[in-house]
Protein backbone atom coordinates (compact mmCIF):
# COMPACT_ATOMS: atom_id res chain seq x y z
CA UNK A 1 0.00 0.00 0.00
CA UNK A 2 1.56 3.33 -1.36
CA UNK A 3 0.76 5.23 2.13
CA UNK A 4 2.07 3.27 4.34
CA UNK A 5 5.31 2.30 2.24
CA UNK A 6 5.92 6.36 2.44
CA UNK A 7 5.49 6.84 5.76
CA UNK A 8 7.95 4.04 6.27
CA UNK A 9 10.68 5.78 3.93
CA UNK A 10 10.10 9.10 5.74
CA UNK A 11 10.58 6.79 8.91
CA UNK A 12 7.26 7.38 10.56
CA UNK A 13 5.33 5.58 13.23
CA UNK A 14 2.16 4.42 12.38
CA UNK A 15 -0.76 2.07 13.11
CA UNK A 16 -2.91 0.91 10.75
CA UNK A 17 -6.69 -0.30 11.42
CA UNK A 18 -9.17 -2.47 9.44
CA UNK A 19 -12.82 -1.77 10.11
CA UNK A 20 -16.33 -2.62 8.35
CA UNK A 21 -16.34 -0.71 4.48
CA UNK A 22 -17.36 2.97 4.85
CA UNK A 23 -17.51 5.70 2.14
CA UNK A 24 -18.28 9.19 4.45
CA UNK A 25 -16.06 10.79 6.61
CA UNK A 26 -18.75 10.47 9.04
CA UNK A 27 -18.66 7.01 8.44
CA UNK A 28 -15.31 6.17 9.28
CA UNK A 29 -15.32 8.00 12.35
CA UNK A 30 -18.50 6.06 13.79
CA UNK A 31 -17.40 2.82 12.61
CA UNK A 32 -13.62 3.07 13.80
CA UNK A 33 -14.50 4.66 16.83
CA UNK A 34 -12.45 8.02 16.15
CA UNK A 35 -13.96 11.75 17.03
CA UNK A 36 -14.71 13.31 13.72
CA UNK A 37 -11.98 15.62 14.65
CA UNK A 38 -9.60 13.82 14.77
CA UNK A 39 -10.65 11.65 11.90
CA UNK A 40 -9.37 13.67 8.75
CA UNK A 41 -10.72 13.83 5.17
CA UNK A 42 -9.19 14.83 1.92
CA UNK A 43 -10.96 17.32 -0.29
CA UNK A 44 -9.56 16.90 -3.96
CA UNK A 45 -9.84 20.90 -5.99
CA UNK A 46 -8.22 22.05 -8.66
CA UNK A 47 -6.24 25.22 -8.19
CA UNK A 48 -6.03 27.13 -11.96
CA UNK A 49 -4.17 24.06 -13.56
CA UNK A 50 -3.13 22.29 -10.70
CA UNK A 51 -4.82 20.16 -8.21
CA UNK A 52 -4.28 19.97 -4.04
CA UNK A 53 -5.97 18.64 -1.38
CA UNK A 54 -7.85 20.62 1.09
CA UNK A 55 -7.71 18.50 4.42
CA UNK A 56 -10.11 19.25 7.67
CA UNK A 57 -11.30 16.86 10.25
CA UNK A 58 -14.60 14.30 9.29
CA UNK A 59 -16.86 17.08 11.17
CA UNK A 60 -16.16 20.05 8.75
CA UNK A 61 -17.01 21.17 5.64
CA UNK A 62 -14.68 22.77 3.03
CA UNK A 63 -15.33 26.28 2.29
CA UNK A 64 -14.22 26.71 -1.22
CA UNK A 65 -14.42 30.48 -1.34
CA UNK A 66 -11.22 30.33 1.67
CA UNK A 67 -9.30 27.77 0.03
CA UNK A 68 -9.39 30.21 -3.41
CA UNK A 69 -7.47 32.80 -1.22
CA UNK A 70 -5.10 30.20 0.50
CA UNK A 71 -4.28 28.95 -2.91
CA UNK A 72 -4.26 32.71 -4.77
CA UNK A 73 -6.40 32.07 -6.89
CA UNK A 74 -10.04 30.23 -7.95
CA UNK A 75 -10.46 26.45 -6.79
CA UNK A 76 -13.33 24.01 -7.80
CA UNK A 77 -14.03 20.70 -6.49
CA UNK A 78 -12.09 17.75 -8.72
CA UNK A 79 -14.37 15.53 -10.74
CA UNK A 80 -14.90 11.77 -10.28
CA UNK A 81 -12.35 11.23 -13.58
CA UNK A 82 -9.56 13.91 -12.58
CA UNK A 83 -9.63 12.02 -9.31
CA UNK A 84 -9.05 8.56 -10.87
CA UNK A 85 -6.41 9.81 -13.25
CA UNK A 86 -4.66 11.25 -10.16
CA UNK A 87 -5.15 8.13 -7.32
CA UNK A 88 -4.90 5.20 -9.62
CA UNK A 89 -3.49 2.68 -6.81
CA UNK A 90 -6.40 3.79 -4.58
CA UNK A 91 -9.95 3.04 -4.24
CA UNK A 92 -12.06 6.62 -5.10
CA UNK A 93 -12.03 8.66 -2.56
CA UNK A 94 -10.54 6.95 -0.10
CA UNK A 95 -6.97 8.96 -0.98
CA UNK A 96 -4.51 9.92 2.08
CA UNK A 97 -4.95 13.68 3.16
CA UNK A 98 -0.86 13.47 2.04
CA UNK A 99 -0.59 15.57 -1.16
CA UNK A 100 3.08 14.79 -1.39
CA UNK A 101 2.22 10.84 -2.36
CA UNK A 102 0.68 12.26 -5.33
CA UNK A 103 2.89 15.20 -6.10
CA UNK A 104 0.25 17.77 -5.17
CA UNK A 105 0.19 20.71 -2.39
CA UNK A 106 -1.84 20.00 0.58
CA UNK A 107 -3.85 22.78 2.22
CA UNK A 108 -4.70 21.98 6.53
CA UNK A 109 -7.08 24.02 8.22
CA UNK A 110 -5.66 25.15 11.45
CA UNK A 111 -8.50 23.19 13.59
CA UNK A 112 -6.35 20.00 12.89
CA UNK A 113 -3.24 21.44 14.48
CA UNK A 114 -5.44 21.10 17.54
CA UNK A 115 -4.52 17.24 17.55
CA UNK A 116 -2.44 15.18 19.07
CA UNK A 117 -2.90 12.08 16.91
CA UNK A 118 -4.68 11.42 13.64
CA UNK A 119 -6.42 8.99 11.90
CA UNK A 120 -6.93 9.22 7.98
CA UNK A 121 -8.18 6.32 4.68
CA UNK A 122 -5.11 4.44 3.77
CA UNK A 123 -6.23 3.89 0.56
CA UNK A 124 -9.44 1.69 0.71
CA UNK A 125 -12.76 2.15 2.42
CA UNK A 126 -11.88 -0.56 5.23
CA UNK A 127 -8.36 0.89 6.36
CA UNK A 128 -7.02 3.70 8.59
CA UNK A 129 -4.02 4.86 9.80
CA UNK A 130 -3.29 6.63 12.71
CA UNK A 131 -0.05 8.72 13.46
CA UNK A 132 0.84 11.79 15.34
CA UNK A 133 0.33 15.21 13.49
CA UNK A 134 3.21 16.41 14.39
CA UNK A 135 4.43 13.53 11.71
CA UNK A 136 1.42 14.13 9.77
CA UNK A 137 3.05 17.69 9.34
CA UNK A 138 6.13 16.80 8.38
CA UNK A 139 4.74 13.70 5.61
CA UNK A 140 2.21 16.39 4.03
CA UNK A 141 4.12 19.84 4.21
CA UNK A 142 1.21 21.18 4.54
CA UNK A 143 0.25 25.37 4.27
CA UNK A 144 -2.15 25.46 7.07
CA UNK A 145 -4.51 28.06 7.00
CA UNK A 146 -8.33 28.87 7.99
CA UNK A 147 -10.62 27.38 5.43
CA UNK A 148 -13.55 24.85 7.36
CA UNK A 149 -16.85 25.21 9.21
CA UNK A 150 -17.75 23.18 11.66
CA UNK A 151 -20.93 20.38 10.52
Amino acid sequence: MKVEEFLRSKKIPYTKRHHPEAFTAQEIAAVSHVPGLRLLKAVVVKAKTDFALAVCPASYRVDLDKVSKLAGGSVRLANEGEMEAIFKDVELGAEAPIGALYGLKTFVDKSVAANEQVVFQAGTHADTVEISYADFSRAADPVVGEFAEHL
